[in-house]
């Protein structure tokens, strides 16, 4: 059983506004790193928001300022390392600068048979879910897993 995430956020500013150069200009090093991490299987690229499970306008609203991100990993474990021993927790410390604070969960974790290709639309049923019943085996984040 592989793993997928996603996670979604509101900018504080549209793209392309000149307070999120920092972001925008490494957003392609950390997909690189992902890319390249071991245990990486496939993430949702910029084609694949052209599909009509991938809208952010009609899941997230807002599409000026909608960030989203959906990849699928071997395991949860590779998946963390990625996250927190790579160059992305820099920037993920650095997430206030650049998104709104909004309620949680803004990220979720899934298990995902291999081969499979998962959807933005997809990956919101599984943070309502999380957001509606906590975390389980069909939905969780850090904290749960880390406990388990």
């Amino acid at each position: 059983m592989y793993i997928a995430h996603m996670n979604f956020g509101y900018l504080l500013y549209p793209w392309g506004d000149p307070e999120l150069s920092d972001f925008e200009d490494n957003s392609d090093l950390v997909n690189a790193i992902a890319d390249r991490s071991r245990g990486f299987v496939w993430r949702l690229k910029d084609d694949d928001f052209e599909l009509p499970e991938n809208d952010l306008e009609s899941l997230f609203g807002r599409p000026d300022v909608t960030a989203a991100t959906l990849s699928v990993w071997e395991n949860f474990e590779y998946f963390e390392h990625f996250v927190h021993m790579t160059v992305h927790s820099k920037f993920l410390n650095r997430r206030s600068e650049w998104f709104e604070s909004i309620e949680p969960p803004v990220y979720v974790i899934w298990p995902v048979d291999p081969g499979h290709i998962p959807s933005l639309a997809e990956g919101k049923k599984k943070l309502m879910h999380l957001a509606d019943h906590g975390p389980g085996e069909q939905a969780y984040d850090f904290k749960y897993k880390a406990r388990s």
